[in-house]
């Protein structure tokens, strides 16, 4: 839902810049969005895998992931490349989010089987190495690529094999209750000590930028975990988005097109304020309306 907010406001010039993005160097509140849909695919990898591991066989189980994930990069190549052909991205560089989410779940299919440790060690270490790659050679490549493009994904790949290694320790209640909230807090605090080093970037995919939004989506995620716990917190409507979050995804596009594409500044680009409120609440009703009309139907499209 924050995602399909953030890319509605992306091109509007009355919504203030800390409700975009950061041009690099910096970090604002939609910085985080895309970190919180990467620890949300983190919490189920594991249990995900390991269920089609007991129920089809390794060889079953890795084709399908592997399917599943670079389908994700062909459907983002689609949208990257309508939007240049739209002029929406002047880059030229065919490199959305759903691109770096494929790679990044390709990534953690290869280690996902290796215990936690193993994963600790190597989404620390693809981080290291990818930053000093990228303060040394990769610098301007990189900036000029949407979501720090091709090379960025490694990065993303670090966070998404981080977070099923935090996932793991939230599957366990005993280990949810001793350690997750303090090694939660720490990913946090390491890359904020590592900020006075390494730049806080989401364009840069930067390591600091990693743990930190890592940290803050655990963090989150285990106060969201205590509002259902202790108060018994339910959202119908997160619900029902949640059950089909790639074909909602999909239509927030198409939905968009629709004050974008006939190329009037005053539905898009230069719309007042009362305008972009009442667009984004037709954007969220519509899209929430699909929702409850396929989950009512118990209908849940699949990779």
């Amino acid at each position: 839902m924050t995602m399909v907010l953030a890319n509605y406001m992306g091109g509007i010039h009355v919504i203030p810049s800390w409700l975009k993005h950061a041009q690099d160097v910096g970090l604002t509140i939609i910085d985080f969005i895309a970190p919180f849909f990467i620890f949300a695919i983190g919490l189920t990898y594991g249990p995900s895998f390991n269920k089609r591991l007991e129920q089809d066989g390794a060889f079953k189980t890795y084709s399908q992931f592997f399917t599943r994930y670079l389908a994700i990069v062909g459907l983002g190549a689609l949208i990257s490349a309508g939007g240049t052909a739209m002029g929406v991205d002047a880059s030229g560089i065919d490199w959305g989010v759903l691109q770096s989410i494929g790679v990044a779940g390709l990534m953690t299919m290869v280690v996902i089987r290796l215990s936690s440790a193993w994963r600790w060690g190597i989404g620390f270490g693809l981080l290291a190495v990818y930053q000093w790659i990228l303060d040394h050679y990769l610098l301007d490549l990189t900036l000029r690529s949407p979501h720090g493009g091709l090379y960025g994904s490694v990065a993303w790949g670090a966070m998404l094999i981080l977070a099923t290694a935090l996932a793991d320790l939230f599957h366990d209640e005993t280990l949810r209750r001793k350690f997750y909230p303090w090694v939660s807090l720490v990913v946090f605090l390491l890359g904020v000590g590592l900020a006075l080093l390494v730049p806080v970037s989401k364009h840069r995919v930067s390591a600091s930028y990693v743990l930190i939004t890592l940290g803050v989506s655990a963090l989150l995620f285990y106060f969201i975990h205590w509002l259902v716990e202790r108060w018994n917190f339910k959202s119908p409507v997160l619900a029902a988005w949640g059950k089909n979050p790639l074909t909602l995804y999909f239509l927030h596009y198409i939905l968009i097109g629709l004050v974008f594409l006939p190329g009037i500044a005053f539905l898009y680009v230069d719309a007042p304020l009362w305008l972009v409120l009442l667009e984004m609440a037709g954007l969220i009703g519509g899209i929430t309306v699909v929702a409850f009309w396929l989950d009512r139907r118990n209908i849940i499209v699949r990779l």
